[in-house]
C-alpha cells in the first residue's frame, strides 16, 4: 500500500533512536500517522516542526499498518509562529484542535484547505483573529456539531439575533429570548458577519464556540477535555482588550 499527498504537521515524538512518528493533516487520505526514518537526526529535525506544510509519501505492507513516511519540505512556517506570542499560540491551537477532533484516515477535504489558508495567515495580528474564529466555527460544521445562525429558533425570524441556544446551536432573537436570556449564549454580530471585527466581540464569539467545543464535540469523541493550548489562545486574545 502506497500513496502521495501534501499535509500539515501536526505533531512530532521520538521514535527508537533517530526516527519520529509523525501525524499530519492531509487533503486527501485525512489525518495519518507514520514514521519517519531518521526523523530525529540533524537534518530532519529542524523540518520536522508542527505547522510545517510537507510533500509525503506513505508506504505500508497492509492498510491498517502504521507505516512509514517519507516527507519532504514545501515550506515552514516556524518563522512566522515565532513572530510573536498569538502567532506562536494560533499554530498550537489550530494544529492540537486538528489532532484532538480528526478521525484517522478519514478525509475533510474542506476543513484542510480551510486549516492550509488560515496557517498562512501567520504573523498578521490584524487578520488572524478573525480567521481563527471562521476557521472554528467551519472546525465544527465539518465536525457536525456546526451552529444554524440563520433564522430564530423560536419566531423564525432573520431578524434581531442576539444569541445562541447552548443545547441545539440555534440562533435566537432578542425579543424571542424574553427571561431565558440569561440561559443563552451571546451570539455577537461578528460570527454573523456583520459589524467590524473587534477584539471584544472575537473574544465573545469563542467563548461561544468554546462551549460547543467542550459541551458537544468533546463528549463525542470520548469526553475528553479540549486541548489547553485552544484555552491558552483565548486567554491571549483576552489579555489584548
Amino acid at each position: 500500500m502506497e500513496w502521495r499527498d501534501q499535509g500539515i504537521l501536526l505533531s512530532v515524538r521520538r521514535h527508537g533512536e533517530s526516527s519520529a512518528i509523525i501525524d499530519v493533516f492531509t487533503e486527501g487520505h485525512g489525518r495519518h500517522a507514520g514514521v519517519v526514518r531518521g526523523g530525529a537526526g540533524r537534518r530532519m529535525a529542524p523540518v520536522l516542526q508542527p505547522g510545517a506544510q510537507l510533500d509525503v509519501a506513505w508506504r505500508a505492507r497492509l492498510e491498517d499498518h502504521l507505516g512509514s513516511f517519507r516527507a519532504e519540505p514545501l515550506r515552514s512556517r516556524a518563522a512566522a509562529a515565532l513572530s510573536g506570542r498569538l502567532a506562536l499560540a494560533g499554530l498550537n491551537a489550530v494544529t492540537a484542535l486538528l489532532a484532538f477532533c480528526l478521525p484517522e484516515r478519514e478525509p475533510h477535504a474542506d476543513l484542510y484547505v480551510r486549516s492550509e489558508q488560515l496557517l498562512d495567515l501567520l504573523g498578521n495580528e490584524t487578520l488572524w483573529p478573525l480567521a481563527y474564529l471562521r476557521w472554528e466555527l467551519a472546525l465544527l460544521e465539518d465536525m457536525g456539531f456546526g451552529l444554524d445562525l440563520t433564522a430564530c429558533a423560536v419566531s423564525g425570524s432573520r431578524f434581531g439575533l442576539a444569541y445562541v441556544s447552548p443545547k441545539t446551536g440555534r440562533a435566537v432573537s432578542q425579543e424571542a429570548a424574553g427571561e431565558w436570556a440569561d440561559r443563552l449564549l451571546p451570539l455577537p454580530p461578528v460570527m454573523l458577519g456583520q459589524g467590524n471585527a473587534e477584539d471584544a466581540e472575537i473574544v465573545q464569539a469563542l467563548r461561544t464556540t468554546g462551549h460547543f467545543l467542550a459541551a458537544r464535540l468533546a463528549p463525542a469523541l470520548g469526553n475528553h477535555p479540549v486541548p489547553e493550548a485552544r484555552g491558552r489562545l483565548l486567554d491571549l486574545l483576552s489579555r489584548r482588550l
